[in-house]
């Protein structure tokens, strides 16, 4: 529908640039409204699809057995052989997952079954479609062609039991059962019976897989530790008989595990601390005993003074002098003679304790002598155990050196030796790490297809490829579909909408044309005068106010220009120009001379017009024809042969001087002027034009080619009054309205529109 304009200033805002817009709720409700049925399309033809393989698809069944990877049964045989490694972790888990998907054990059910000769398994029922699409593709397998006969040059046996692998391999599904060690073995087949026996073969397979791996393993480890065992068992004699050999060679005698000469070393040592010790405490009792005679002190003591005899008697007797002595003193004076006589006595006694002191010192000198002496000889000792010690401890380093690799052989004999007879053990107990616990019976229902998760998919797939169409069809539509779209990109007056008009048959044209008078080929050319309260007639007034408020002349030329041709400006032209005169003068000029569309829809009898004004100088009025109905006045143009300068013919004087001639006696001259796009008339004449119409062809002329043209056309773009929406879809369109926008609340006003003649 057409818009209620208010024109502001030329230009309300900047164009902006082709840019994706911003999603949000209300424009996904509008694409899904506009893309539904092209995502409704898609989900019906995925459904039928669906409904299609599940009708002809062939029923399967498939059979499941569970295989317990034994903890318990591990352990047994780790503690009897330390072959079998670990199955503690995730990767080894599912190291069995791919065992069980291995050829060996593929070919193990195979043949235990015999199933490359069975016809059931080997060919089976097959869906009709899936088999035609298989029978295409071996037709048109290049690689059989070039491959010549090679089939009959292998073995047809091993043929066959390749064919059955490999539908084996392909119809099987292991999987482990959470993080447990629970292993679950499922194979489908077309026939229960067959499924429950193939996958209870399958199992079957592994655990006898098993035990013989175990087996040839401890059976090789067994060869090889024998091999090994004699070879280490001769290294280990020839390294204990060499070690002997080099102690006796280097004399290092032992004795509890020790060199002799390290014990006597450290006996002598600790004999050295001992006899050291010794002979500082005789050195001292020889000092203490020369620093007393030499100072004379007769009171001073020392340990062998005190357990002499000789010394304690005298020193009784000195005492009991001395008490004496000091008693006739006090009563007889210290001249006394017997006083005299007693000090004597004293003296003397004193005198034979220095002496006997003396023989007590000489024992002492005599006891440090007798232990430096003996020190000395320890010293001695010492020294020579210390250098045959050290030849010793040189000689050790290559004994060690012998010893560790005897000790190395010993070791690994011992070990290999206790492998061996494990191994001899493993080799005669049949335990594995992994039991059945689930046996596979025929399944009572089939597993394929499944109705449901086929439809389900069938649907999420019509969903997604019409979403993705939708969503394509979205992105590639670069079309003007709202006037929001007309001012963001061309930042342009959006002047309204015409819908496309569906002509009624009832009414008659008159046959024959009248000279000098307009001839409407059909009722289009007339519409907007016949229905002037239609949306279309609208949309007209609107452009005449855009041309009322922004050129201010008292007679205004206004251009109607495309991008394209049939975009219907030359309709748009005709009906604006009749829209005018019904209460104005208003002269049409087709000045559109390479396909004038308004000559044939108004003049197409018309023998004489612009051109014979402009070439041969002719009055305008006798070329002019006049609507009796609107009184418009129109100058058509008769093209009788090809004008290859048409532009330079608009931009002539004549030109100039045919709009100065009428524009005193119109108000409006309205000229239907060439497409922007293909030729250059219009930015030809474009500089005496007061203003421009753009007329774009909804859904159709893209937003790109219609901002590249104006961008290049500044002389137009910069006149132009604001643009008009042709050809609309007024039921589609109703799908591009946006909320809050002018074209949301087009059914509020569509009462205003009455499409029916006045």
């Amino acid at each position: 529908m057409n818009q209620r304009p208010v024109f502001l200033t030329r230009h309300q805002q900047e164009p902006r640039g082709e840019e994706v817009p911003e999603l949000d709720l209300d424009s996904l409700i509008a694409i899904i409204r506009r893309q539904w049925r092209v995502a409704g399309l898609c989900v019906a033809v995925f459904m039928v699809l669906g409904l299609g393989y599940v009708l002809t698809a062939v029923p399967r069944y498939t059979a499941r057995t569970s295989v317990l990877i034994d903890r318990g049964n591990r352990q047994v045989v780790e503690q009897l052989s330390t072959i079998g490694g670990t199955l503690d972790d995730e990767a080894s888990v599912l190291s069995q997952v791919e065992l069980l998907r291995s050829e060996t054990i593929g070919l193990a059910a195979v043949d235990r079954l015999k199933l490359q000769d069975d016809p059931e398994f080997m060919a089976g029922r097959r869906n009709p479609v899936l088999a035609v699409v298989s029978d295409i593709r071996a037709i048109f397998n290049v690689r059989r062609w070039l491959g010549g006969n090679s089939q009959s040059r292998l073995d047809q046996i091993e043929t066959g039991r390749r064919e059955a692998l490999a539908s084996l391999l392909g119809n099987m599904k292991v999987s482990r059962v959470g993080r447990s060690y629970v292993l679950e073995i499922g194979f489908t087949a077309t026939s229960p019976r067959l499924a429950a026996a193939v996958a209870g073969a399958i199992a079957d397979a592994y655990l006898t897989d098993k035990l013989d791996a175990k087996y040839d393993a401890t059976r090789r480890a067994g060869n090889w530790l024998q091999q090994r065992i004699e070879e280490l068992r001769q290294r280990s004699l020839e390294s204990d008989l060499a070690v002997q050999r080099f102690r006796a060679e280097n004399g290092l005698v032992t004795a509890n595990d020790r060199l002799v000469s390290d014990q006597q070393l450290t006996e002598l040592n600790s004999a050295l601390i001992v006899a050291r010790a010794d002979t500082a405490r005789a050195q001292a009792r020889f000092d203490r005993i020369q620093a007393i005679i030499a100072r004379g002190q007769s009171e001073a003591i020392v340990t062998d003074a005190l357990d002499s005899s000789v010394i304690s008697s005298l020193r009784e007797k000195y005492l009991e002098s001395s008490k004496r002595e000091a008693e006739i003193s006090r009563r007889l004076g210290e001249g006394h003679a017997q006083a005299a006589r007693l000090r004597q006595e004293m003296a003397e006694y004193d005198r034979l304790m220095f002496d006997e002191l003396r023989r007590i010192a000489g024992s002492y000198q005599s006891e440090l002598e007798v232990a430096q002496s003996r020190e000395r000889q320890i010293t001695l000792g010492v020294s020579y155990a210390t250098d045959v010690s050290v030849t010793a401890g040189e000689t050790q380093v290559q004994l060690r050196e012998l010893e560790r690799a005897s000790e190395t052989y010993r070791n690994l004999y011992q070990t290999f030796l206790q492998r061996y007879q494990e191994a001899l053990q493993q080799q005669s107990f049949p335990v594995t790490e992994a039991r059945i616990i689930s046996r596979a019976t025929p399944p009572a229902a089939a597993s394929e297809p499944r109705v449901s998760l086929v439809l389900a998919l069938c649907l999420a797939l019509g969903c997604g490829v019409g979403g993705a169409v939708g969503a394509f069809r979205e992105f590639r539509d670069r079309f003007f579909r709202t006037g929001d779209q007309v001012r963001d990109v061309l930042g342009l007056e959006y002047l309204g909408s015409v819908p496309l008009v569906e002509l009624p048959s009832s009414r008659r044209l008159p046959a024959v044309p009248v000279k000098g008078k307009v001839y409407r080929k059909n009722e289009v050319s007339g519409f907007a005068a016949e229905h002037p309260s239609s949306a279309f007639a609208e949309t007209l007034r609107s452009a005449r106010i855009a041309a009322d408020v922004h050129i201010d002349r008292p007679h205004k030329v206004i251009g109607i220009v495309s991008v394209l041709p049939g975009e219907g400006k030359s309709t748009i032209a005709v009906n604006f120009a009749q829209a005018l005169a019904g209460s104005a003068s208003v002269l049409l000029i087709d000045a559109d001379l390479r396909n004038p569309g308004a000559t044939r829809a108004l003049g197409q009898h018309a023998e004489e017009g612009l051109l014979e004004v402009l070439l041969e100088g002719r009055a305008p009025a006798s070329a002019m024809l006049t609507d009796p109905d609107t009184g418009l006045r129109f100058l058509p143009a008769v093209v009788k042969r090809r004008i290859p300068h048409s532009s330079e013919l608009l931009a002539s004087a004549a030109m100039a001087r045919l709009l100065a001639q009428v524009a005193g006696e119109f108000d409006y001259i309205v000229l239907d002027l060439p497409p922007l796009g293909p030729v250059v008339d219009a930015r030809a004449i474009a500089p005496r034009v007061d203003g421009f119409i753009m007329v774009v062809e909804w859904g159709e002329t893209s937003r790109k080619a219609v901002k590249d043209t104006l961008n290049a056309e500044p002389q137009v773009a910069g006149r132009c009054l604001g643009v008009i929406l042709n050809k609309v879809d007024a039921a589609r369109m109703k799908l591009y309205e946006g909320y809050g926008s002018s074209d949301y609340y087009a059914s509020r006003y569509s009462h205003y529109y009455h499409e029916g003649a006045s």
